[in-house]
C-alpha cells in the first residue's frame, strides 16, 4: 500500500500516519491516500477493533483465521489479498536439528514450539496431528534471546524478517535458520488482506471498483521496482521511532524472498489479489476441527469478495 503514495508524502510521527497523493505509474489519480500504522505503534490490540472505533478508516489488514474467529464481534470483508501466501513461519536451528525439514518433524522430535499467546495456528496444528499441544509454549515475547540462549527450541516468526535478522543482525547466532511456513504445513490463511466493514459494502462499491484495480497495479509495480517505496518505508519506521527497526538491507531481502518463495504472486491463475473459495473453506474447516468458536452459519462469502478484482492484472 505504500507504493500508492506519491513523492509529496508527509509523515505524521505523532499519529503514525503517512499521507500523499495516490500515484500509479507516475500518474496522479486526483485523490490522497493515507496509510496508518496499527497494533503496538498506536497501542491498539487489533486492526478490526480499531476499524469499529474509527469509521474514517476505509480499509484495514485482515487475516483469514482472525476474520473467522472475530466475525461475530467485528466482522471484516476482504476485497483483495496483496500477498498470495502467508510468510509466517516456525523456525529452528538446523545445526541442532539437522534431520528436521517440516513442522511435522518438529512434532516427531518433541521440540518445544515457542509462540505468542492467543494465536490460532498452534492449536490447529495440534488438531491436525502436526505436533502435540503439550509441546507449545505460549510465552514468546518477541525477543530472540531465549532462542539464541537455549538453542533447542523452535519459534514463530516471518520468513521475510527473521531469516535476515538471525543471519545478519543477531551476531550471537549469525547463520541460517531452518524453517517451514504455516501455509506449506497446511494452514493456508490469507495474510494482511485489505478488508472493509461489511455494512459499508454498498456505500464503498463505487470507490472500490476504481481503487482495487489500482492497488493490484501498485502491487505488481512495487515488486518490479521497489527501491523508492522501500526507502519511504525505511524512512517512516525511523521517523516513528518505536521499538521496531527496519534497515534498507532487510527491506531489499524481504522483497526478493517474497518473490522467490511465492509469498507474492498470482496463485493458480494469472491474476494478483483474488482469493479462492476452497482455500478459505479449508481454514474454516481447520478451525472447526480444532473446536474453536466459529459461527455455525459462517460461509466463505461472508469473509471475502472478488467483485472488485480486475482479472487482467497480474505478475
Amino acid at each position: 500500500v505504500y507504493h500508492l503514495i506519491g513523492d509529496d508524502y508527509e509523515i505524521d510521527t505523532d499519529n503514525k500516519i503517512v499521507t500523499g497523493s495516490l500515484v500509479i505509474g507516475g500518474v496522479d489519480q486526483g485523490v490522497d491516500v493515507e496509510v496508518r500504522a496499527g497494533g503496538p505503534a498506536i497501542a491498539s490490540p487489533t486492526v478490526a477493533g480499531e476499524m469499529y472505533l474509527d469509521d474514517s478508516l476505509t480499509l484495514g489488514f485482515g487475516t483469514t483465521d482472525s476474520q473467522i474467529l472475530r466475525f461475530s464481534e467485528v466482522p471484516l470483508l476482504s476485497v483483495m489479498a496483496p500477498l498470495e501466501s502467508n510468510p509466517q513461519i516456525i523456525y529452528w536451528d538446523p545445526e541442532t536439528y539437522p534431520e528436521a525439514e517440516t513442522l511435522a518433524d518438529l512434532g516427531d522430535l518433541g521440540v518445544t514450539i515457542n509462540v505468542f499467546g492467543g494465536g490460532t495456528f498452534a492449536d490447529v496444528s495440534a488438531a491436525q496431528g502436526i505436533w502435540d499441544i503439550d509441546q507449545v509454549d505460549p510465552s514468546y515475547d518477541g525477543s530472540p534471546g531465549r532462542f539464541i540462549a537455549e538453542g533447542d527450541i523452535a519459534q514463530q516468526g516471518f520468513a521475510t524478517t527473521e531469516l535476515w535478522l538471525y543471519k545478519n543482525s543477531f551476531e550471537e547466532y549469525g547463520r541460517d535458520l531452518g524453517y517451514q511456513s504455516l501455509n506449506d504445513a497446511g494452514f493456508p490463511v490469507y495474510s494482511q488482506t485489505l478488508a472493509i466493514r461489511p455494512d459499508d459494502l454498498d456505500t464503498l462499491r463505487p470507490c472500490l471498483t476504481e481503487l482495487v484495480p489500482l492497488i493490484q497495479e501498485a502491487t505488481v509495480d512495487y515488486y518490479a521496482d521497489p527501491d523508492d517505496t522501500n526507502a519511504l518505508i525505511v524512512e517512516t519506521v525511523a521517523a516513528y521511532d518505536t521499538f521496531w527497526t527496519y534497515p534498507a538491507e532487510l527491506a531489499e531481502f524481504s522483497v526478493a524472498l517474497q518473490i522467490d518463495n511465492g509469498y507474492a504472486g498470482n496463485g493458480p491463475d494469472d491474476t494478483v489479489g483474488n482469493m479462492e473459495d476452497a482455500r478459505v473453506q479449508e481454514v474454516i474447516d481447520a478451525l472447526r476441527t480444532a473446536e474453536m468458536d466459529v459461527p455455525a452459519d459462517l460461509t466463505v462469502t461472508d469473509l471475502f469478495t472478488n467483485e472488485f478484482i480486475d482479472p487482467t492484472i497480474g505478475f
